[in-house]
């Protein structure tokens, strides 16, 4: 029961984490450097997340390491097709 919450928490991470960085980066990062290599910027965007999202779900009792990389995943993604959606 415990692994089916945490696979919520983490499905939830990945597309909340998706669709909020793919909503700002269609309105915002259109005219910026980003738009010229969005699959690296996307990379980038996602391991910094990921590294930055460990240490605060270590904290939480359900959630893991799983969750943040999810999150990393949906924010690495969300920029690449946010970006990609203006450029081409």
């Amino acid at each position: 029961m415990m692994a089916l919450i945490a696979l919520a928490f983490a499905g939830f991470a990945a597309y909340f984490g998706h669709t909020r960085t793919r909503s700002y980066s269609e309105r915002r990062l259109r005219y910026t450097r980003v738009a010229e290599r969005p699959v690296l910027s996307g990379l980038l965007a996602g391991i910094g997340t990921t590294l930055l999202a460990i240490p605060l779900v270590a904290l939480a009792p359900i959630i893991g390491s799983g969750t943040a990389m999810a999150l990393g995943l949906g924010v690495g993604s969300g920029l690449t097709r946010g970006v990609g959606a203006r450029t081409g």
